[in-house]
């Protein structure tokens, strides 16, 4: 039978749930430190100290030296208690990482795979399960050191259906069946998760979002979306299709065909994406005689031309802010963060720009910051998400 709030197993559990999220926080402290963070008394900061100790779930770390008195034991989380498997999927490969409960990578591995090759194609749990394999042989892991796994990948699944919409350049990760043949591949519980949500995931946890409950965030890079976070939870939609602007019809860009559902061949695209994602502001720069390799290049030559670059930028700033008007005149966030290549590349100049155009609207005027995430935020939010739910079960003491 489920134990009434309040009743004295209740409270000693919400506060070892306190005092293990401080740990994770803060890193190692002494028995004193954490009760002056708890509130909790000396006599019960022990009490529960020890507790979670005997339970295998906090470690002594060694002890605070070099003042006077008898030194204090330092107490952290068990990093061995759990771990957890993130992946970011692409068009070009898999890439996995393993994080024990701390948060701590411990392990990364990289598997390049074209997706829309025929011997990729029907191979996808095995791939899966190869990157992961590797991440775990570099941090020293068994399977059974697993406890969670967390995907992200272009495209929404279809939370009625479990397939994968918006993502024909992924054709092995269509099939119904896909989760349940990862998690049997994996030997954990898997979650599928749009890599722009993820990467909203990182940005409110420790980005440019940290503190907003209502946001934005425009991917602008190969393929351009958005996620956006409402009460602090992501907006996904009746087909988990919420934020897919890639595709929003625009003035200047071909409407885009197919049909969500499209398994197969190129993201031919339209829309948004054909004005702002990587290969449009390549095409752009051409047309002002600036010929680069990638986008980021492209924007850094324009940079550094005055006139003909400034009017790059601009021309692209025009472009970011007609999608963005329609979004913010939807949805009414509080902030804009401009993430993806595209974005990072064109630095503060194209978001001062960007600013601009959209001042003289009659819109609502969110505030607009760049993406602070500086290295791989699919994968970091991944990973925040995995341990999120895992710390959920391992540190339920009730």
């Amino acid at each position: 039978m489920a134990q009434a709030p309040g009743t004295p197993r209740v409270l000693r559990a919400m506060n070892d749930r306190a005092a293990l999220d401080l740990l994770v926080t803060h890193g190692p402290l002494t028995r004193t430190r954490l009760g002056e963070l708890t509130g909790l008394s000396k006599p019960t900061a022990s009490q529960l100290l020890g507790r979670l100790e005997a339970g295998g779930l906090v470690v002594s770390s060694g002890s605070v030296t070099g003042r006077p008195g008898p030194s204090a034991r330092l107490y952290e989380v068990n990093p061995a208690i759990a771990h957890v498997a993130a992946l970011a999927a692409d068009e070009n490969g898999i890439t996995a990482a393993v994080a024990d409960i701390t948060g701590r990578v411990v392990g990364e591995h990289h598997i390049e795979a074209d997706a829309l090759a025929e011997e990729v194609r029907t191979r996808t749990p095995a791939l899966v399960a190869e990157a992961v394999a590797g991440a775990l042989r570099g941090a020293g892991l068994g399977w059974d050191a697993l406890h969670r796994t967390v995907i992200g990948t272009p495209g929404a699944l279809d939370p009625r259906t479990g397939t994968l919409r918006y993502a024909p350049h992924l054709p092995g990760w269509h099939a119904r069946t896909l989760r349940g043949e990862l998690a049997e591949a994996l030997g954990t519980p898997v979650v599928i998760e749009n890599d722009v949500n993820l990467a909203a995931v990182a940005e409110q946890h420790g980005g440019a979002a940290r503190g907003f409950d209502d946001f934005v965030l425009l991917w602008a890079d190969e393929g351009v979306g958005a996620a956006v976070v409402l009460g602090g939870k992501p907006l996904r939609g009746a087909t988990g299709g919420a934020g897919e602007v890639g595709y929003m019809p625009l003035p200047g860009a071909p409407l885009a065909r197919g049909g969500p559902e499209a398994t197969t061949g190129p993201d031919g695209g339209g829309g948004f994406q054909m004005l702002v994602s990587s290969p449009a502001v390549l095409e752009l720069s051409r047309t002002y005689g600036i010929d680069a390799r990638t986008a980021p290049e492209a924007l850094a030559r324009a940079a550094a031309v005055p006139g003909t670059g400034d009017n790059v930028l601009t021309d692209l700033a025009r472009r970011i802010a007609l999608g963005l008007a329609a979004v913010v005149a939807v949805v009414d966030p509080a902030l804009v963060v401009l993430s993806g290549e595209v974005c990072r590349a064109g630095g503060e100049r194209l978001r001062e720009l960007v600013g601009a155009e959209m001042s003289g609207l009659a819109l609502p005027r969110p505030e607009l910051r760049l993406s602070t995430v500086e290295s791989a935020p699919i994968l970091n939010g991944a990973l925040l998400t995995a341990l999120t739910a895992t710390r959920d079960t391992v540190f339920d003491t009730a």
